[in-house]
């Protein structure tokens, strides 16, 4: 059973007490601690590593309706398992609400169902032959061992949309969550008791681990999500070995309202979009650009549904809970008091809730008046804020929009068909939401453009990442062919070359 109290590190099945560097965890709603966090050393490394290259040259060799058989166990696993544990670990190391903590592990079987199954179904094809008597196709294989290094905000869903994709590719998995949430992704490792010891590991560590595994011979593969100067490092890190790497890097999502917008339902998703998670989310929604006939209703009703949040620890009565570390604080309260030096008018929140004094909060933010040379309109804010800005029509909102250094997604409210349509064909996002933001569906690819990050996470395009292709060509009635050496005389050049038969 995983002890939080004791450095730990999991390979080969079970749990191990670690022998490196030892940090504690503290809870950001009340500064108390949760645990401890010991870094594994580079002997711990090099025997995790082995034991996955082991563990997956078995796997590898398995048909795939019995990797999805495992794959299925462990979906059935998450579902049968009571998760409060790992909850409620994931709400006091890292401030989420326990509601959302909950639900993003009952989540997770989702992933291993679908991947085990694509596996199955999209193995290959077989071409229309370019020579009669041939067999010609392209199969799929594995990599090897994958990397995957995590962020805190949603610590287990998306290590499963990774895993589970990598795992039915036939590859062994090792795992580096981030160090805010390395307690609850420990936790819930036990779930994979069905796979064969070493074939998924967890590895506690900071930037010094993540580089030491992508730069292994041992690693084939780099999933990560976090910033977009963190990605570019392990893009360009991955580059130099040569290993294929799937970047999900943030972004500063805009959200559009419409002259047509239905202004009650965007209020209320408005909220959602932008206060979710304290606007720690990827997919937040960080710019909001409305038309100017409906601008003053819809922030009267936008503000009007922020005020019915509740501020407070995870594991109360509260939607909002802290940010992460001072330091994110730090960044949001940089950003809104930017945007109030330069003409932006906050109507509600800007700053520190009165309630809660200790611990990393900061109020539910709505900001009016912004333009697009404030810094909250160019940086990702990762913070419970949204930034408005008045535009004049669907146009202009869509090229405010897309001016921008992100494109993970993009949200718009409008009940009118046209600028649906045009909004999901104009958009330079990797994924566009209309009336309904965030959500995801393990059959589409979750990704970006820009700098938002490199490939695609779920769908067979999160599949494809974790393996590679092979061509072959059978030739089952074997004979000498007419193209082959040596060429007979009349195909080359005569008479000094003056013709070519």
């Amino acid at each position: 059973m995983f002890d939080p109290t004791q450095p730990t590190y999991f390979s080969a099945g079970r749990y191990h007490r670690g022998a490196g560097r030892v940090s504690d965890v503290s809870d950001p709603s009340t500064l108390a601690k949760v645990g401890v966090v010991g870094e594994v050393t580079e002997g711990e490394l090099a025997g995790v590593l082995d034991s996955a290259t082991l563990a997956q040259r078995q796997w590898k060799r398995l048909d795939a309706k019995s990797r999805a058989t495992v794959l299925h166990k462990i979906a059935s696993t998450i579902e049968a398992t009571d998760m409060r544990r790992c909850a409620e670990l994931m709400s006091r190391e890292m401030g989420k609400p326990y509601p959302e903590a909950i639900g993003e592990v009952a989540n997770c079987a989702g992933a291993f169902r679908y991947f085990a199954e694509m596996a199955r179904d999209e193995a290959g094809k077989v071409a229309g032959t370019t020579q009669a008597g041939s067999f010609q196709f392209a199969r799929y294989e594995a990599l090897g061992v994958s990397v995957h290094i995590m962020p805190f905000n949603f610590p287990i869903l998306l290590m499963c949309w990774t895993v589970a994709a990598s795992l039915a590719a036939g590859n062994a998995c090792v795992v580096k969550p981030a160090p805010a949430t390395t307690l609850s992704t420990l936790e819930f490792m036990r779930v994979f008791e069905a796979l064969p010891d070493g074939l998924i590991a967890c590895l506690p560590g900071g930037t010094e681990l993540a580089s030491s595994l992508i730069a292994s011979p041992k690693t084939h593969a780099v999933a990560f999500t976090g910033s977009v100067a963190a990605g570019k490092a392990v893009a360009v890190a991955a580059a130099a070995q040569m290993k294929p790497a799937v970047i999900e890097a943030g972004g500063s999502d805009p959200m559009i309202i419409t002259a047509h917008a239905p202004l009650g339902v965007a209020a209320a998703g408005a909220v959602t979009a932008a206060f979710h998670m304290s606007g720690q989310v990827c997919t937040s929604a960080e710019r909001f650009f409305v038309v100017d006939s409906v601008h003053d209703v819809f922030i009267e009703k936008f503000v009007a549904e922020a005020k019915r949040l509740r501020i407070g620890n995870g594991l109360t009565r509260a939607e909002i809970g802290p940010l992460v570390s001072s330091a994110a604080r730090e960044k949001v309260v940089r950003l809104v008091e930017d945007a109030k030096a330069k003409g932006a008018t906050v109507v509600i929140g800007g700053k520190v809730p009165e309630s809660e004094p200790v611990g990393w909060f900061y109020e539910p933010t709505i900001l009016t008046g912004c333009t697009s040379d404030m810094a909250i309109m160019r940086e990702e804010c990762f913070g419970p804020v949204a930034a408005v800005m008045r535009v004049n029509d669907f146009d202009e909102a869509i090229d405010a929009a897309n001016d921008s250094e992100f494109g993970l997604g993009a949200s718009i409210f409008t009940t009118s068909l046209d600028e649906a349509m045009e909004a999901a064909d104009r958009l330079e996002a990797g994924m566009v939401w209309v009336n309904n933001p965030m959500i995801d569906n393990d059959a589409l690819p979750f990704g970006g453009w820009k700098k938002s990050g490199l490939g695609r996470e779920l769908s067979k395009l999160g599949l494809d990442v974790f393996r590679r292709s092979k061509m072959v060509i059978i030739d089952h009635q074997p004979a000498v062919q007419s193209w082959w050496y040596p060429y007979p005389d009349d195909w080359f050049y005569q008479d000094g070359g003056r013709k070519h038969v």
